[in-house]
């Protein structure tokens, strides 16, 4: 072999020398030029003039554990280190080189000559910014209960807590609860921690992080719809969802609730309004308000006032039979009849203190009471103990004695008037005797 092709041959064996490892540098730079010639000399450069707190948008050039490098278009090269890398650890994890995204200025120079940002500040902007849109879209959004308190329950949206108001549940959320009682509402409550529900933001307040969101405002749309339907007067069928102290729950139509005041549930006076409905109970009722997306029925408008008849069947100053239904410290009410109720002030009841202490009422107990007045239109009549026992007044005029007296004085003058007159008959025979002489 040739000795010029052994040389090749044994060059061709030996292994190229290694290269030294490089030091790790950042990106190049892309921005702000080292000189004002470099600046002016440089074509078509966008000058951009930056400011602390201000929310830029970059494009990721590097990701490291410790620090991301970001090109900021029209000014040059930012950089997020540290713990203004922290604002959302999922967001973070899933971004990638080329990804566009937002950070907040907390530097304009750093001593490597790069812009130092935030993905920590700017998170909480972006936000707050997202969830002001949200209240001004009036966009429905989905958010999972995290806890409950008296008040409501709490909620977390794009990361922050906050609050859904019991006021703002849907009716099928809403805690009916006896009496108010705030540990019954809570249990209630509590039952929907887990869950997810549709809501809508109404109140975002960053400088106060206040966040409140409503159930009731995320169905508003569809309630529209159905109660275009709807009209005060209208009588529908239900079923009883809820008995409360104040009323009763009725579901009717498509997925409308609506609330039965007890002052409208029947035309005499109701006390319980379990006593009368259970939860089940198919019912019908007519709307009579249509208030806010609040339905008000009525239960006794289905049927004829019985007060229209009261006039007929009782009168004032009437003897009557009665049951005490109820005793309060203003007076007693009594049961008349199924219909009529009466109240016995507490000062018809008796008349002296003896006499309190001897006639002491007792709920459920029948007594006699004699009515003292009617007021049909305002479903009101007055009944009296105290009236029983007291002399009816007497209905005769008094005489007055200057009449009797002024008649007989003008008897007396008519008399003496007769007396001294003459008859006609006398003058006349006088006048005609005359001429004869």
């Amino acid at each position: 072999m040739p000795e010029e092709n052994n040389n090749l041959a044994q060059t061709a064996l030996v292994d190229p020398p290694a290269k030294k490892p490089e030091a790790e540098t950042p990106p190049e730079r892309t921005g702000p030029a080292g000189s004002m010639i470099e600046l002016v000399g440089t074509k078509g450069q966008n000058i951009k003039m930056l400011a602390v707190g201000e929310v830029v948008e970059g494009t990721i050039l590097s990701k490291g554990k410790n620090e991301v490098y970001i090109d900021i278009p029209g000014y040059g090269l930012g950089v997020v280190r540290g713990r203004e890398l922290f604002d959302d650890e999922k967001v973070l994890s899933n971004m990638q080189v080329n990804d566009e995204v937002y950070a907040s200025v907390v530097e304009l120079e750093n001593r490597d000559g790069n812009v130092e940002l935030s993905f920590r500040q700017a998170g909480h902007e972006r936000i707050w910014s997202a969830l002001a849109e949200l209240v001004d879209k009036r966009l429905p959004v989905e958010t999972k209960i995290t806890d409950a308190n008296k008040g409501g329950l709490m909620v977390e949206i794009n990361n922050v807590a906050g609050f859904l108001p019991v006021s703002q549940l849907a009716p099928e959320h809403y805690p009916r609860v006896e009496e108010g009682d705030k540990s019954k509402i809570l249990s209630a409550l509590q039952q929907y921690i887990g869950t997810t529900m549709i809501v809508r933001v109404i109140t975002a307040d960053p400088e106060e992080e206040k966040l409140i969101v409503s159930e009731r405002a995320a169905l508003e749309e569809k309630l529209k719809e159905k109660f275009s339907e709807l009209a005060v007067g209208k009588e529908v069928e239900g079923t009883v969802t809820g008995i409360v102290d104040f009323g009763i729950f009725i579901k009717f139509g498509q997925d409308l609730e609506g609330l039965v005041h007890i002052s409208e549930l029947a035309w005499q006076r109701i006390d319980d309004p379990r006593n009368l409905f259970k939860v089940g109970d198919k019912v019908k009722a007519k709307i009579i308000s249509l208030d806010n997306n609040r339905v008000s029925l009525s239960i006794k408008r289905l049927t004829r006032d019985p007060w229209e008849d009261a006039i007929k069947k009782y009168t004032v100053g009437q003897t009557v039979s009665g049951k005490v239904t109820k005793l309060m410290p203003f007076g007693a009410f009594v049961e008349l009849d199924d219909e009529i109720h009466g109240l016995a002030h507490v000062g018809e009841l008796t008349g002296t203190k003896e006499e309190e202490e001897k006639e002491k009422l007792t709920e459920g107990k029948e007594y006699e009471f004699k009515i003292i007045s009617i007021e049909p239109e305002e479903h009101r009549l007055g009944l009296s103990r105290k009236a029983l026992t007291e002399p009816e007044a007497t209905t005769e005029e008094p005489k007055d004695q200057n009449t009797d007296e002024s008649k007989k004085e003008v008897v007396e003058d008519s008399k003496v008037k007769q007396t001294n007159e003459k008859p006609e008959e006398n003058i006349d025979s006088d006048t005609t005797a005359s001429p004869k002489e």
